[in-house]
């Protein structure tokens, strides 16, 4: 998953061109069994998050009740219809990113932000520990202004408990996903989708937590 080492955001103007064709994903996720797109289930919501590597990432999301579906992607850049390739290059603007299909019955956001923030580095800008560049950052695209609301006071509440316990300052990204880019998620190839599960061995450097999150 070592990446390009570039840390500074490109401009649109810089992206690379990409391409009109999506990238082809099955229809069903290889752990939950659920749809990988929309439509979703009346009621349910989605939010995109990034915490360094996606494989990580989805299995981390995958495995708490209430969430419906997660897929590997790429969200926040400028190049249309990325590849992991050119992504790698911090050249697209992407962020490593994970669409979560959440049942708010079910799940609060605040269960979902635990599980963000304390199982990634917040603290290190475009940074998850070996995995550098702009592709890696830390972030949370919210699809709704209550999700963007809810998320910007868990990441207040995160940084006192921060500098509490002597770290320093998240640095992550919260903005809603029309502005985060070219406000499009864009799926990542098939065999990135459940990568974790269809090689139990595979790279994973998720897990590590300064301080645990509390919830409001």
């Amino acid at each position: 998953m070592f990446g390009s080492s570039k840390t500074s955001m490109i401009s649109k103007d810089e992206a690379l061109p990409g391409r009109d064709q999506p990238i082809e994903v099955t229809d069903r996720h290889v752990v939950l069994g659920t749809p990988l797109k929309g439509p979703w289930p009346e009621g349910h919501e989605v939010i995109y998050v990034a915490m360094g590597c996606f494989w990580g990432t989805e299995r981390v999301f995958w495995q708490i009740p209430g969430v419906y579906s997660t897929a590997a992607g790429y969200m926040g850049g400028w190049t249309p219809n990325p590849t992991y390739d050119e992504t790698c290059t911090a050249r697209t603007g992407h962020a490593e990113a994970v669409q979560v299909v959440y049942d708010p019955s079910a799940v609060t956001l605040d269960e979902l932000f635990a599980a963000f923030w304390e199982n990634h580095d917040p603290t290190t800008l475009n940074r998850q520990g070996n995995d550098v560049g702009t592709q890696y950052r830390s972030a949370i695209f919210a699809t709704t202004d209550a999700q963007l609301a809810a998320a910007e006071a868990s990441r207040d509440r995160y940084d006192a408990l921060l500098r509490d316990k002597g770290y320093g300052e998240a640095t992550t990204q919260i903005v809603r996903d029309r502005d985060a880019g070219d406000g499009t998620f864009y799926y990542a190839e098939d065999y990135h989708q459940g990568y974790l599960y269809k090689n139990p061995g595979g790279y994973c450097n998720h897990g590590f937590c300064q301080v645990g999150y509390s919830p409001a």
